[in-house]
């Protein structure tokens, strides 16, 4: 017998948002960060997930307001990057992950550290004012906060700090939260990743689903 399931890809869209909005507790979130965590949790079918997202106080409406301003979004893996949904960003902002770049092998062995990590010195000069979204690597947020020890080191406008993993992925999390140099945005413990990661920017992207 055929499988019968529906078709319709906007009732499947309608539906699957208003389960999640039905079933999570989102009396936290103010409505900015509410369309973040709502996306957030759609990318990874988990109800219970706003359970570990914080945002510092205005942190989405500062990245929005930056990406309205041009700002471009540095990512620490192509999977983030290239899960920006171009037509969402209001002022058709650059996407940039550098983890591939020329002489990345060399550089991340002369600092003693990860690519993740060592991409990052490839966007010192450019971080003031932009959007950061890391999802994958806790070495590359770690290596971003000691970035931002230095005084002399560009602000970014905001902060989405989402590294997935067993290793140093809490740690790094912690470690944003506790210093919170920027506005920012964390997804608590082991959990995050790349899904998440691109929810937010392109729930940031859009003012209201």
């Amino acid at each position: 017998m055929p499988y019968e399931y529906e078709k319709n890809g906007q009732a499947i869209y309608d539906e699957s948002f208003a389960t999640i909005r039905r079933e999570a507790d989102l009396a936290a979130f103010d409505v900015d960060e509410e369309q973040v965590v709502v996306r957030m949790i759609h990318a990874a079918g988990m109800i219970g997930l706003e359970k570990h997202v914080r945002f510092t106080p205005g942190m989405v409406a500062a990245a929005r307001m930056a990406m309205e301003g041009g700002a471009p979004i540095f990512c620490d893996a192509r999977m983030v990057s290239e899960g920006v949904t171009r037509p969402r960003l209001p002022a058709d902002n650059q996407v940039i992950c550098t983890l591939h770049a020329p002489g990345i092998h060399d550089l991340a062995a002369r600092i003693g550290n990860t690519r993740s990590a060592a991409a990052l010195e490839h966007w010192r000069d450019r971080l003031g004012g932009a959007i950061v979204a890391i999802g994958n690597a806790p070495t590359a947020l770690f290596h971003l906060l000691n970035m931002l020890e230095d005084p002399a080191c560009p602000r970014p406008a905001a902060i989405i700090g989402c590294p997935v993993g067993f290793v140093g992925a809490r740690e790094s999390k912690d470690a944003l939260w506790a210093d919170r140099p920027v506005p920012c945005m964390i997804v608590e413990g082991r959990l995050g990743g790349s899904a998440m990661t691109v929810a937010a920017i392109n729930a940031i992207a859009s003012r209201k689903e």
